[in-house]
């Protein structure tokens, strides 16, 4: 089954952050794609860029509305993703609980549904 583990961490508290301890964090991502790889769980993954790049679009009574930044103010912004492929929820939450943003945010962990 394939899971996708959404990143979230604030923007705000990793700019006030120690750049040392912050650049820890960083660094650690590369040995951790680096066991998914090893593993043959890793099916995608990317880091995105700040949310104040993104472009919120929504249709409403047939116009297109498009509001700059993300559509819901939250404490934590989407920071990247993970697809991973393992057999269960319990396996996809240990690799959540081994990420190294799920220090200082959050790892949100859902199931896709098949094509």
């Amino acid at each position: 089954m394939q899971y996708i583990l959404l990143i979230a961490t604030s923007e705000a508290v990793e700019a006030a952050m120690d750049q040392n301890a912050l650049g820890e964090i960083i660094a650690a991502y590369g040995p951790y794609t680096d066991a998914m790889i090893e593993a043959g769980i890793l099916v995608a993954g990317q880091r995105l860029r700040e949310s104040t790049t993104a472009t919120t679009v929504s249709i409403r009574e047939g116009k297109t509305n498009l509001l700059d930044g993300p559509y819901a103010d939250t404490k934590e912004q989407l920071g990247g993703f993970y697809i991973i492929e393992v057999p269960d929820l319990d396996t996809a939450i240990s690799w959540a609980a081994r990420c190294p943003s799920a220090h200082i945010g959050s790892i949100e962990v859902r199931p896709i549904w098949p094509m």
